[in-house]
């Protein structure tokens, strides 16, 4: 294994080519792992800080115990570890849309496959996380009207620079309203992004949900001398529904 580049697996789909690999910046360095689709990037290990503040911003904002909480989107699966470490988390259903990755957490190829995976609390499903929003079951087959006390999304880039073009309506007021009725009341949502805060999008929020803010998450980046950010969106439920 050459200690500064690995490509582990390489799969074809359906919105195309598929990689995982690791690689370091230097020979004494962390190993950091990266599944790319076509020539952009899912998910890298190299900037985290977002992802885990996506759940514990998410979670913060959360009340109750055995809490039910779905995530939208898989990748290396940090969002997941780091719901799984809040006690309070009875179930987490985790909705992923490519298979490969699913089965590259079961297979144990990715450092938090057996947090991930091998968590009891824990339930990887395979599917469109945006039409299974719209559809009037819910998230699990096993329990479709089941409601949520969090919904956190990762997915796209952000509300306007997307994975694939068919998440391009699911930023507007109707599709929000959508997941708002998945939630419990008082229930929580959160979405991670990386570009500017979207204006049009946060108003969206205030149609459906009260207590909307955006945090921003800093970072420190070796390829430029101001830190890169990300923006985590927030917003809860009312108690009388939507």
């Amino acid at each position: 294994m050459n200690k500064m580049f690995e490509e582990i697996a390489w799969e074809n789909t359906p919105i195309g080519e598929l990689v995982l690999r690791r690689r370091r910046l230097r020979p004494d360095g962390e190993d950091i792992w990266e599944i790319k689709l076509n020539d952009g990037y899912l998910m890298s290990s190299q900037f985290i800080d977002g992802e885990v503040a996506l759940a514990d911003l998410a979670l913060a904002m959360t009340i109750g115990t055995e809490l039910d909480v779905v995530i939208g989107g898989l990748g290396l699966g940090y969002t997941a570890q780091a719901a799984l470490r809040d006690e309070r988390v009875g179930k987490l259903t985790v909705i992923e849309l490519i298979p490969q990755v699913i089965m590259w957490h079961h297979e144990r190829l990715l450092p938090l496959g057996e947090a991930v995976a091998g968590d009891a609390r824990c339930h990887l499903r395979e599917g469109d996380f945006f039409a299974l929003a719209r559809e009037t079951g819910g998230f699990d087959p096993a329990a479709p009207e089941e409601l949520h006390d969090a919904i956190v999304i990762d997915i796209d880039h952000s509300t306007t620079h997307f994975i694939d073009p068919a998440s391009a309506g699911f930023y507007g007021a109707d599709a929000i309203a959508a997941i708002t009725r998945k939630l419990k009341p008082n229930g929580v949502f959160a979405l991670w992004s990386t570009d500017a805060e979207d204006r049009a999008f946060v108003d969206a929020l205030h149609d459906s949900f009260r207590d909307v803010r955006v945090e921003r998450v800093e970072f420190p980046t070796p390829y430029r001398d101001e830190p890169a950010f990300n923006l985590i969106y927030l917003g809860r439920k009312p108690d009388s529904g939507a």
